[in-house]
């Protein structure tokens, strides 16, 4: 079913039109292009293409396979629009396995890109214990597992046809169409990357998802201070403690300036998201400090950045729970 509106008609200065050697007055367009989204269920497909209607794509939703060679031509034929997004996935049944190859024949004649979503199990499989919808392929017999583990074998072609591969385990609803919004307007930034600054602590275990990891043990440990040992690191008191160390605000500094470099080159390759952890011991006062500053400072510079206190979480809210009795 069509997501968005019929396309109306827009009325052209006469300056724009062109006249053709046969007398006849066609109208300037750019290039067709031409978004396709699969992938597995629950990975956000439907995020993902009211991205692309918010961002003046012609949408569609659950395209019959074999339509799409007539649809191309159609937005090709017509002087209303140049871009158009449509979702194609595993409710095609059988249908789907002629999906590559009419791909390929949309990229002979139609500027094409493929987009395949997935996400892991674990993340799936709580996704449709939220929404309580079931899997395309589940009986009632079977688990949501299996049909997960089904669907992955069917799209396995198509997602080696892909153009780009978005694994959306770490993005919620909201950075994941802010991704996509980054990547696919018409200004392209090279800041289209969305940066979590991990605080952890290292008895804890070090957070598997991490691209980058930094050590920063090697400052005081404020849990040896008895006054600072209920607090976080985004405590007033703890934050002038830890930043009254020189060592403190140069690495900081050097840490900050040093992603700023990079990040740019990890978008150049293609990479959508980055994960970068700090690490005390136990992941409650020098990690949460250090993943708060750099996360102000990549902030600053424009980036998408959220921060995560994955070890801390229990004493952040009993710190707020005191800040309100106080108020």
């Amino acid at each position: 079913m069509p997501r968005s509106a019929a396309p109306r008609k827009r009325a052209e200065p006469a300056a724009r039109r062109l006249a053709g050697r046969n007398g006849h007055v066609s109208e300037p367009r750019s290039a067709t292009e031409l978004v396709v989204i699969t992938g597995m269920s629950g990975s956000g497909k439907a995020s993902v293409l009211k991205a692309f209607e918010d961002l003046g794509y012609y949408c569609v939703d659950n395209l019959p396979v074999d339509l799409m060679p007539r649809f191309a031509e159609l937005i090709k034929q017509s002087p209303e629009i140049t871009r158009a997004a449509l979702v194609v996935d595993v409710r095609e049944g059988q249908k789907l396995e002629r999906l590559p190859q009419h791909l390929q024949q949309l990229k002979e004649t139609v500027k094409t890109t493929i987009i395949f979503l997935e996400a892991s199990d674990d993340v799936l499989l709580r996704r449709f214990s939220e929404t309580r919808r079931p899997h395309p392929l589940s009986r009632r017999s079977d688990p949501v597992k299996v049909a997960l583990s089904a669907e992955r074998n069917r799209l396995g072609k198509l997602r080696d046809v892909a153009d780009i591969v978005i694994d959306t385990s770490k993005f919620n609803v909201h950075e994941l169409r802010a991704y996509v919004t980054e990547r696919f307007q018409r200004e392209r930034s090279d800041k289209g990357i969305l940066v979590a600054c991990v605080s952890f602590g290292y008895k804890h275990g070090v957070p598997q998802d991490a691209d980058l990891l930094f050590d920063v043990r090697f400052l005081p440990n404020p849990h040896f201070v008895p006054e600072f040992r209920p607090f976080t690191g985004k405590h007033p008191k703890l934050i002038k403690y830890i930043r009254s160390f020189p060592q403190t605000q140069e690495f900081i500094s050097r840490i900050s300036d040093m992603l700023i470099y990079l990040l740019p080159h990890y978008v150049a390759e293609g990479k959508s998201y980055l994960t970068i952890g700090f690490g005390c011991t136990g992941g409650q006062h020098r990690s949460v400090m250090i993943a708060e500053e750099v996360y102000k400072r990549l902030k600053g510079a424009g980036y998408n950045v959220k921060v995560v206190h994955r070890d801390s979480a229990h004493l952040m809210a009993a710190e707020t729970k005191k800040s309100a009795a106080k108020a």
